[in-house]
């Protein structure tokens, strides 16, 4: 059932997004990210992942890639803008592709990140 959804203004968007998304960014009525990865695996396996939240989600995005870098592109056609539900993908695609389970201390070790053979995605520093 389709329902009328509120669109943000550029500003607005700017604004969340340094807020909520530091890697993101606004470009062309599309808030975008760009993956950098290791090989045409991780590549794969990164919009493996984005195309599996996406059809969960039921919001699709768009997606560029090449042999170490994938570009997603979220807007919401129907709205004609960028929407919550723009935010909310762009928020779980951030927390699944940039998962390290090392960091959390927990059972998991995660890929190895000192042999090359295992490294997929090279996950960002903080942007201050």
């Amino acid at each position: 059932m389709a329902t009328s959804e509120r669109t943000y203004t550029d500003a607005e968007v700017e604004e969340r997004l340094k807020k909520e998304l530091p890697h993101w960014y606004l470009e062309g009525g599309w808030i975008r990210r760009k993956y950098k990865t290791n090989s045409w695996k991780g590549t794969l396996m990164v919009i493996n992942a984005v195309g599996h939240l996406a059809e969960v989600a039921w919001h699709h995005p768009d997606i560029t890639a090449s042999y170490a870098w994938v570009e997603v592109r979220l807007m919401n056609h129907a709205a004609k803008g960028i929407t919550d539900k723009d935010f909310a993908l762009a928020k779980k695609i951030e927390e699944v592709v940039h998962w390290q389970p090392a960091l959390e201390g927990g059972p998991l070790e995660g890929t190895p990140a000192d042999d090359m053979r295992f490294a997929y995605i090279k996950h960002d520093k903080p942007k201050k």
